[in-house]
């Protein structure tokens, strides 16, 4: 057991008072606390059963096919818990790797309707043999499929249902969309719409609201904010927020009344719908967002800097995970990248909506422009890939993950330290001893701010690099601690990037996100995923995977 602690850093009170409230450090705004622990403690045994199978002797299909991952499935009711495959699973994607790997991604399901969060990965090695399973399912279902899958209310009335439990304005980003679902919560397994509702304003939301499909009552709710034709494409200069001159890609813009403007809007990569900026110009509105755009090519005034900035770091972004991964975009599919700078007013935030990254030009005490810094791009836009791989669900243990790989994934692009958020911090916060937001190599060294989060800590109030010190929240604070507890499994990827470098850390986290991870994969999971990784890429036994193992060990997840 670790015994030690560190003194945390003192902050004055003006700081003290100046935290963000988004994604890159976000307090989610969360539904009620679970009430009924007796209860979900009972039905949790059954309700999300981990899985991992790995098999020491590899049986051989005739190919890496659906049909033969449910065929395996059959064989192995016993190990896995999964009863009836063929009829409770539902293939939900097919991936072919780089390694020759090809992985089998079900949806576990009720009468085709799948079960949220519960999903199954069957991985193929390249000559057609099962190799190994992961996942989470819900054996309450594969045991006793009595879950009534019929819906008294329409997909309109749930959606009127959802905006008025999340108060959402009259004026949202794009229309809310609504999935159906069996949604098990607090020891029952509901018929429920899965509704997303997406809103900026003084409290941007990113909610997903379960409402029960039957009764219309919501079930549960949290706010997921991980907080052209006639263009050609050229290149063009600006200055970033601390002076540097950035090399852009910009595009001419012909207006009827003005002529020729510049955009920061990129076309100039083969398969991507561009990098495409917008100036959101403080009002707290979506609908008066434009393209930021310019006279000239030529972007150094001081209301551009936020702009450059927020443009030239989502190329680099881009370049890296197309380079290092061959990932087009944030979806691996070429979606454009969207950026929106000066948001809010004195705004200490930067944020994943689900669709675009947004940033504030801070306070000018606690932070400056957060789109100056490249490991808080880095650290949103991996929200985006995140969304579009494992989507870790935004609270508790699977939310931790979800903040570490953003922030992991923010250091190795911002390659010259193991710190996040170094470059936007401002002069009075750094004067007062606040000089990063998190630290990946040294996690007590940093306060947190927030007094309602620091209260459930058994270390001072600094940010914990241990098991021993997890920060037992309820989904109220924080969503469980999902800015607190990532910096135990940031401190692990620390720990094992010292021994292998930043390069083979890359591989071994991406593939864990983008190959074994799922919605409501928890600690344990990703350290499961994490040294299976290794193994793939390296082999059972290479420095790698010791390096894997050594690291998960010395924060005390085992």
């Amino acid at each position: 057991m670790k015994k030690k602690f560190i003194a945390p850093v003192a902050l004055s009170a003006l700081l003290v008072g100046s935290i963000p409230v988004g994604n890159v450090f976000a307090k989610p705004t969360e539904s009620k606390a679970v009430s009924n622990v007796q209860a979900v403690k009972k039905w949790n045994e059954k309700a999300n059963v981990p899985l991992f199978v790995k098999e020491r002797m590899a049986e051989k299909f005739s190919s890496s096919s659906p049909a033969n991952a449910l065929n395996y499935l059959k064989k192995k009711e016993n190990q896995t818990g999964i009863k009836n495959p063929d009829k409770n699973l539902k293939v939900k994607d097919t991936k072919k790797d780089q390694l020759g790997m090809t992985h089998v991604r079900f949806n576990q399901s009720v009468n085709g309707i799948p079960v949220e969060g519960s999903e199954v990965i069957v991985h193929f090695n390249k000559n057609d043999e099962v190799v190994s399973v992961n996942g989470r399912i819900n054996q309450t279902l594969t045991e006793d499929d009595t879950v009534d899958t019929s819906a008294a209310l329409s997909s309109d009335q749930a959606i009127k249902a959802a905006l008025s439990a999340v108060n959402a304005p009259d004026e949202l980003t794009y229309e809310p969309t609504s999935e159906f679902v069996v949604y098990p919560f607090e020891g029952e397994n509901y018929t429920a719409y899965k509704v997303n509702v997406n809103f900026m304003g003084d409290e941007p939301g990113n909610w997903f609201v379960f409402v029960d499909a039957n009764t219309g009552k919501v079930i549960d709710k949290y706010n997921g904010l991980m907080h052209a034709d006639d263009m050609k494409t050229q290149k063009g200069v600006g200055k970033g927020v601390h002076g540097a001159l950035r090399e852009l890609h910009i595009s001419q813009v012909k207006e009827p009344k003005s002529g020729t403007k510049f955009a920061l809007a990129d076309y100039a990569h083969k398969g991507l719908d561009g990098i495409l900026t917008y100036d959101a110009k403080n009002d707290n509105s979506s609908a008066n967002d434009t393209l930021y755009v310019g006279n000239s090519a030529s972007f150094k005034g001081d209301y551009d800097r936020a702009a450059v900035d927020a443009h030239y770091n989502s190329e680099k972004v881009y370049d890296y995970y197309l380079n290092e991964h061959g990932r087009n975009s944030l979806d691996g599919k070429g979606m454009a990248i969207v950026s929106r700078v000066h948001y809010g007013n004195n705004y200490n935030n930067a944020s994943w909506n689900g669709r675009w990254m947004t940033y504030g030009d801070g306070d000018g005490e606690f932070m400056i422009s957060l789109s100056a810094g490249l490991d808080v791009a880095a650290h949103e836009m991996t929200h985006g890939v995140i969304t579009n791989s494992a989507n870790l669900v935004y609270r508790n243990q699977s939310g931790a993950l979800n903040e570490s790989f953003a922030d992991v994934f923010g250091v190795l692009i911002d390659d010259e330290d193991w710190e996040m958020g170094e470059d936007i911090m401002a002069p009075a916060a750094k004067a007062s001893g606040s000089t990063v937001l998190r630290s990946l190599s040294n996690p007590n060294s940093v306060i947190v701010a927030n007094e309602q989060r620091r209260s459930y800590s058994t270390n001072g109030g600094v940010y914990p690099d241990h098991m021993d010190e997890f920060y037992n929240m309820p989904t109220s604070v924080d969503g469980g601690g999902v800015h607190v507890n990532s910096s135990i499994t940031n401190h692990a990827a620390y720990l094992i990037g010292q021994e292998i470098g930043r390069h083979k850390l890359g591989q071994i986290y991406y593939r864990a996100l983008t190959v074994y991870l799922t919605p409501n994969s928890n600690f344990s999971d990703a350290r499961k995923a994490i040294v299976q990784s290794a193994v793939d890429l390296y082999g059972e036994g290479s420095a790698e995977v010791k390096a894997a193992n050594a690291g998960f060990d010395a924060v005390g997840i085992y």
